[in-house]
């Protein structure tokens, strides 16, 4: 096992954050969304990260890379209901020559403004070529988790 990082439930500790609201689609027959969805927000919210630092995902194909999950983690702490809408929280948390993770919150603003945590995750990437075969991670994000 990799997975390492533990993510926060303090909004604070986080460097990044990205709103999504919860659609009609996402959610089961009692409106509340269902697990396997919490992996897709942390994927749009990953993108999101990654297209403002400046390092998009189609500069990592270009590059002939691919960064693929190699492990997850989500704890569900209070559901999330359709048309809530959330803000994901990303933290670089740890990285190596050839493995990257990422620490995630969820929260939704309660009716006095406070931020309510809804759930934690952690996701652990390698890197491959597009070929699939492993490689080292960028440069630029090795030096990043060195910081």
């Amino acid at each position: 096992m990799r997975l390492s990082a533990d993510p926060s439930t303090s909004p604070t500790d986080y460097d990044f954050t990205h709103d999504i609201r919860v659609r009609f689609v996402e959610t089961d027959a009692m409106g509340i969304v269902h697990h396997s969805n919490y992996l897709h927000y942390f994927e749009e919210t990953r993108v999101a990260y990654l297209r403002e630092i400046g390092h998009p995902f189609t500069e990592w194909r270009e590059a002939g890379l691919e960064s693929p999950v190699l492990e997850s983690f989500v704890q569900y702490r209070k559901p999330l209901e359709f048309d809530d809408l959330m803000t994901v929280h990303l933290h670089l948390a740890e990285v190596t020559r050839a493995t990257f993770q990422m620490a995630y919150l969820i929260t939704v603003a309660g009716p006095d403004g406070v931020a309510q945590v809804r759930a934690t995750g952690v996701t652990v990437h390698g890197c491959v070529t597009t070929q699939g075969r492993p490689t080292r991670l960028p440069a630029w994000l090795v030096t990043m988790g060195a910081d």
